[in-house]
């Protein structure tokens, strides 16, 4: 397996492997950037629906045949956010999405191969730039393109994610190389692997532990979590919305999973590569679902990394104790990022107070009773640690 094989790398890991920032879209849809970009001025109105009713009705056809999957990803990235801020932008949700709106995400979700709403992908993996071209990706070098609100907490919300992202691509290669090093049973290199993934995690974790620096936990929920939410089993809208205009749904209502960061794919890598498993229940179901609405290649690198990762089974029978130790150091980490969750979904979500029909605090933005869920498979991580 090599990274360059998917799209990622190891500066970038799951980030896009262009730069967001640089992608130009064709001048036919600089009115719908526009629009977008404009949308913290616009949604302070209480009327953001009238402002994007009047958006030009667009047939993307052929500039979805012709485009980079930059320039396809970037508009996917505008238009989520103009669907998105359609639907919870004003107190009560509609029951249909516009055709100015809801053809032209159909269309860029079906090209990409992802649902037609927000996905994780846009919301942080392609909405980023660097203030130096030239410097790294972190926190100290990061902005966001795209916002709702525009507010601090929004911003540092997103970019603490890219950083992660970012620093995670430590561990992908390192993944890669692992799968190598087992075939050739060469213990020295393993370690070494075992060795840079657990200061990558080192780091991820602490990059983590900045959340509440700039983002804090009631103006998350009341400020920025509203807008991220789906139309599958949340209770504003029923059974989901129509997408009018798109004729293969037959004018049926649409049902789809909110923006997650279940969604990104670090913690299913990681887990394919360690061989831990979760139980059957229904959090297992839902991120099994979720798998789908990862970009193709992220998906195809995770089943691939479960396929071809034997590493617990070799640890198992090699009887060297610096490797179980380094491979449960893994595990330990995985879990201390859940974990890390788990308490930001407690004091981020579960903590705060009744948000609405649509911004439930027992309910996550993916249609989920998540902090039972999450700690059964922070507790199922953990006990995969091996004797030593």
């Amino acid at each position: 397996m090599k990274l360059a094989d998917y799209g990622l790398s190891r500066d970038r890991g799951f980030l896009s492997s262009f730069d967001p920032a640089n992608v130009t879209l064709p001048e036919f849809l600089h009115p719908v950037r526009d629009v977008a970009l404009a949308l913290p001025r616009i949604l302070p109105t209480g009327r953001v629906r009238a402002h994007l009713e009047s958006l030009p009705q667009l047939d993307l056809t052929d500039f979805l045949a012709t485009a980079t999957e930059a320039e396809q990803r970037i508009a996917m990235l505008h238009y989520s956010f103009m669907v998105q801020s359609y639907v919870w932008g004003e107190p009560e949700a509609p029951k249909s999405l516009p055709a100015c709106l809801a053809v032209p995400i159909w269309q860029i979700g079906k090209a990409i191969g992802q649902p037609p709403l927000l996905p994780y992908s846009s919301y942080t993996l392609e909405n980023w730039g660097r203030f130096d071209p030239a410097g790294p990706i972190d926190l100290s070098n990061i902005y966001t393109i795209q916002h709702f609100d525009g507010g601090l907490d929004e911003a540092w919300f997103i970019l603490v994610h890219v950083a992660i992202e970012a620093r995670a691509g430590e561990l992908l290669e390192e993944a890669t190389q692992l799968i190598d090093h087992l075939q050739a049973a060469d213990e020295a290199r393993i370690e070494s692997s075992l060795r840079a993934m657990s200061t990558a995690w080192d780091d991820i974790n602490a990059i983590f532990d900045r959340m509440p620096d700039q983002c804090d936990p009631y103006v998350y929920f009341h400020r920025v979590r509203p807008w991220i939410h789906g139309w599958k089993d949340n209770p504003a809208l029923g059974d989901g919305l129509v997408y009018e205009g798109v004729a293969e749904t037959l004018g049926a209502p649409q049902a789809f999973r909110g923006q997650t960061g279940s969604q990104s794919s670090i913690v299913p890598a990681m887990d394919a590569l360690l061989s831990v498993g979760h139980a059957a229940d229904p959090l297992r179901t839902f991120l099994d679902e979720l798998h789908a609405y990862r970009p193709p290649t992220h998906r195809r690198f995770i089943e691939d990394l479960r396929a071809n990762s034997s590493l617990r089974a070799f640890i198992e029978g090699a009887g060297n104790k610096a490797l179980t130790e380094l491979y449960n150091e893994s595990v330990m980490k995985l879990a201390r990022f859940r974990t890390r969750h788990l308490e930001y979904a407690a004091s981020y979500i579960n903590k705060q107070s009744k948000g609405g029909a649509g911004n439930d605090p027992d309910v996550g933005t993916g249609g989920t009773p998540f902090m039972k869920y999450l700690k059964k498979h922070r507790d199922e991580a953990q006990a995969h640690l091996l004797p030593v």
